[in-house]
């Protein structure tokens, strides 16, 4: 839990590689995340490339910092063969959370970009990973090593919380 209250978007990053083992266990905790009637959409694009990722880093004015990330996660869902579609994005960004704590967890960085739902975003990934015509991309992940050390800001806030009896 410490993770929750500790998290914060990191957009500078060290200039060194991150660890396939570590990628592939930030990968796990998104797949470990709940979805609705388990139909599990989701498919992770692990982007190391630094041409790739300058052009990922292009398709929204708020991508240009993960141009110099080491790696860019980009999850996507499956339009096909869903028990549920009008879920998918609510189970992506359940599986995107667990990606966010569990880097933060292994002492990595990294800030969710929004794709979807905005088409020209969508589209413009799915050009640069050249997709297939059944995925659709959800977010950005830019994760590497942070370059400086960010505070998490106190969000709480008891007027938000309401009692029913």
């Amino acid at each position: 839990m410490n993770s929750i209250f500790h998290r914060v978007s990191v957009r500078k990053y060290d200039d060194c590689p991150v660890e396939e083992d570590k990628i592939m266990t930030v990968i796990k905790a998104g797949m470990q995340a709940p979805s609705a009637g388990n139909q599990q959409p989701w498919e992770f694009y692990v982007i190391t490339n630094r041409d790739k990722i300058r052009e990922l880093s292009k398709i929204s004015p708020y991508a240009a910092c993960a141009a110099n990330a080491p790696v860019v996660i980009v999850p996507v869902y499956r339009k096909e063969g869903l028990r549920f579609p009008e879920y998918a994005e609510i189970d992506m960004a359940i599986s995107q959370e667990n990606m966010w704590l569990e880097a933060d967890y292994l002492g990595l960085g990294g800030v969710w970009l929004g794709v979807a739902p905005v088409s020209e975003r969508m589209e413009a990934v799915a050009k640069v990973l050249n997709l297939p015509d059944d995925k659709v991309a959800y977010s950005l992940f830019p994760m590497g090593y942070p370059a400086e050390e960010g505070k998490q800001q106190d969000r709480f806030d008891e007027a938000r919380i309401h009692y029913v009896s």
